[in-house]
């Protein structure tokens, strides 16, 4: 049986070949602590049972070897290891061409050719990179209304006090989601000229910055926080001759669909 894992730094997609279908707490490779995999893995062996031959685990912060050994769980099992970028690559282009898109919790691009990652613009991280995501967003926000600098109507709803946001932030042990979780909140109120131009500002970084830099192709995007902004990427996108092909929340339907499940 064949098992697809897309394990992204929040959530992680379970998808066994027969029907089983579930998700645990998300993993990033790149800073989860070791004793924290195991315990998730074990949750989701439990669950799965013996005879998966076949493993296609696809994560978020793989570069390099992976730090987990899915052979542990799974004896009887090939594995691959891929990245959440050749996941969202195979599940919105398929085996054809095109510029694929993570626009979630985190962003980041590349060209697939069919086969592979022809060409890839660095994301760097929601620090040094990550324009368009969600945590990106929502860094924006904050380091304005500490400051004063978001319109009053809009901070009183938001609401939070100067130590509830450094807690927030610093207090957290996963900073790119909690900063991530206030793009819902800016998105319901995109209205508001001030969230406007900090929302177009975020995905245009995200145009100028990498996606225009790719050529004349189609681009899919993979994940919930492009999926909910969908109407406003198509709108920008405009402006730089980029159309986009699919949205979807999660690249699982389009993995299942690549792998023949």
């Amino acid at each position: 049986m064949k098992l697809i894992v897309d394990c992204g730094a929040t959530k992680a997609d379970w998808a066994l070949q027969g029907g089983l279908r579930f998700r645990t707490e998300g993993i990033n490779l790149a800073h989860c602590p070791a004793e924290k995999l195991g315990p998730v893995m074990d949750e989701a062996a439990e669950k799965i049972g013996p005879g998966v031959t076949e493993v296609h685990f696809y994560a978020a912060g793989l570069v390099g070897k992976s730090p987990v050994d899915l052979g542990r769980w799974f004896p009887d099992a090939t594995v691959e290891y891929a990245s959440d970028m050749v996941a969202a690559a195979r599940a919105v282009c398929g085996h054809g061409s095109g510029i694929a898109a993570i626009i979630g919790t985190g962003a980041n691009t590349c060209l697939w050719d069919g086969e592979k990652i022809s060409m890839q613009i660095r994301s760097g991280g929601y620090v040094i990179g990550d324009e368009g995501s969600a945590s990106v967003l929502g860094k924006l926000f904050l380091a304005d209304y500490i400051k004063g600098l978001v319109p009053k109507e809009l901070a009183s709803e938001y609401g939070a006090s100067y130590e509830e946001v450094v807690k927030l932030v610093y207090g957290s042990g996963a900073p790119a989601k909690s900063l991530g979780g206030i793009a819902p909140f800016l998105l319901e109120n995109y209205s508001v000229p001030y969230v406007k131009g900090l929302v177009d500002g975020n995905f245009r970084a995200l145009f100028e910055r990498a996606l225009c830099r790719y050529g004349d192709y189609p681009v899919g995007v993979v994940g919930g926080f492009g999926y909910a902004a969908r109407d406003i990427l198509r709108e920008i996108g405009k402006d730089y001759g980029i159309a986009f092909s699919v949205f979807m929340k999660s690249p699982l339907e389009g993995l299942l669909e690549y792998h023949g499940i």
